[in-house]
């Protein structure tokens, strides 16, 4: 049974880290940086990269009926996407946003736009998918998980790609 208390969670958390992002954004750089967050940006690319793995294994899991392992996968792929955002959180408090300064700008906003796009509209359909699973409410879970899967690989694929067009800026 769906507990409203955690559908209205959903949505504040949704909301929560929408307006953390757009007010880091907005924050100037930092004076001071920790070594530590140098790093930060390869960190979330391997972060990235590995859910991007996980999803396809997760795919591999259920469409084998290999339920459990499907199960681990994906929690696997949550916490690893929570790692993420306090990472992403700490970067940009500390270091602000990267410019990109190479000839392929066209396709560098286009992959960075989409991406950004796409992550805001899928944090809520993420959450929500993890949970109608999580819950067993097999049919709720697979109708959302028909678009929310799909638009998960995509930003998890495209946050490595804006990391390896930005690697030379940071």
């Amino acid at each position: 049974m769906v507990d409203k208390r955690v559908t209205r969670g959903i949505w504040v958390f949704t909301a929560v880290v929408f307006a953390l992002v757009i007010i880091l954004h907005e924050l100037p750089k930092m004076d001071y940086q920790p070594a530590f967050v140098s790093f930060l940006p390869k960190l979330n690319a391997m972060i990235n990269g590995t859910v991007f793995l996980l999803l396809l294994a997760t795919f591999w899991a259920i469409r084998n009926k290999k339920i459990t392992l499907h199960k681990q996968l994906n929690t696997t792929a949550m916490i690893l996407s929570v790692v993420f955002l306090l990472s992403y959180v700490v970067n940009h408090y500390f270091s602000g946003d990267a410019k990109y300064g190479g000839d392929m700008k066209g396709i560098y906003y286009f992959i960075l736009f989409s991406h950004i796009i796409l992550a805001g509209i899928s944090l809520p359909m993420i959450l929500f998918s993890y949970y109608y699973g999580y819950l067993n409410i097999v049919d709720k879970h697979k109708k959302l998980v028909r678009t929310t899967y799909p638009v998960w690989l995509y930003v998890a694929l495209t946050g490595v790609l804006i990391y390896l067009f930005l690697a030379p800026y940071y």
